[in-house]
């Protein structure tokens, strides 16, 4: 992703379920065509840059001057999240009381969500509870012994401190190909419109497109009744990942060994809690140790 939002000057937006391809779709080429270049033309020229890009499989271009990106491996995304400074966080439990509907956070939009009741009825209970579950299974791992987890979960010898995100060793054990089940694969896709959803900060408040929005209008980002901002962001993530917990678990069922499979999803679980948590604190709601 960072060598697309390079050569294309912003990040594109996923497009589609990704549950077989993995795309991409982005409107570099309309902003360059702003600027006195013929979209069609600009369009061509960023596709052959981006062909020659490692982790591109395909690229196309739409009459309209879109460019679509398929790309090798999505489970990259899980990476390049967690290998990212985390946006500012709130300690669990701390910082801040739960917030009734109607209230004000300290970003002085009302909170999205009741605090009850703790139902699936409560898009707030799923969020929250997205973001437990999510640090529970690394607890779960922890305690079963699994190594070479996400930054934070294994991969430590007792008494050794945790390694820091970016670091060469913090990829250990990591194949991002292994999220290759349909529900994994769920989460990805929503995992992958976080860069271009922290690229327009003030959209995820708003409820607008960010710059050069016409990548998610093109993407068909919103599903129907649904609106763009970090609520909704949050509720759909919190959905996927929910599925992914029950039916493509990160924790080896009775005597079945550990595998690639478990230790990818243990970072994908990772990069999940992260992304609730950033959303939460925006949103001023306080980050829950239990639901």
């Amino acid at each position: 992703m960072k060598v697309l939002r390079a050569v294309l000057g912003a990040p594109p937006v996923p497009e589609g379920t990704w549950e077989r391809d993995a795309v991409y779709v982005s409107a570099a080429a309309l902003r360059q065509a702003g600027a006195g270049a013929p979209a069609r033309e600009a369009a061509e020229r960023l596709a052959e840059r981006l062909r020659a890009v490692p982790g591109v499989r395909r690229v196309q271009v739409r009459p309209n001057g879109f460019l679509v990106i398929e790309v090798d491996t999505p489970g990259e995304i899980v990476r390049e999240i967690l290998a990212e400074p985390a946006g500012p966080a709130v300690a669990p439990g701390r910082g801040m009381a739960p917030l009734e509907k109607g209230s004000m956070p300290p970003g002085g939009e009302p909170a999205p969500w009741p605090s009850g009741p703790l139902t699936w009825s409560n898009p707030g209970f799923v969020v929250r509870y997205a973001y437990v579950r999510a640090g529970a299974v690394q607890r779960w791992a922890r305690d079963l012994g699994i190594e070479a987890g996400p930054p934070g979960v294994s991969g430590q010898g007792k008494g050794e401190p945790e390694g820091r995100r970016g670091e060469p060793g913090a990829a250990a054990g990591f194949r991002p190909e292994s999220l290759d089940d349909p529900r994994d694969r769920a989460v990805l896709r929503v995992l992958a419109e976080l860069p271009s959803r922290r690229a327009g900060r003030d959209a995820g408040r708003s409820g607008r497109y960010p710059s050069g929005g016409g990548e998610a209008r093109a993407s068909g980002g919103r599903g129907p009744g649904r609106e763009s901002g970090w609520p909704a962001y949050l509720e759909r993530l919190a959905e996927a990942y929910h599925d992914a917990f029950e039916h493509a678990p990160a924790i080896p069922k009775g005597d079945e060994p550990p595998t690639g499979t478990h230790v990818a999803r243990l970072w994908m679980a990772r990069a999940v809690r992260e992304v609730l948590g950033e959303g939460l604190t925006a949103l001023g709601q306080a980050h829950p140790v239990k639901i």
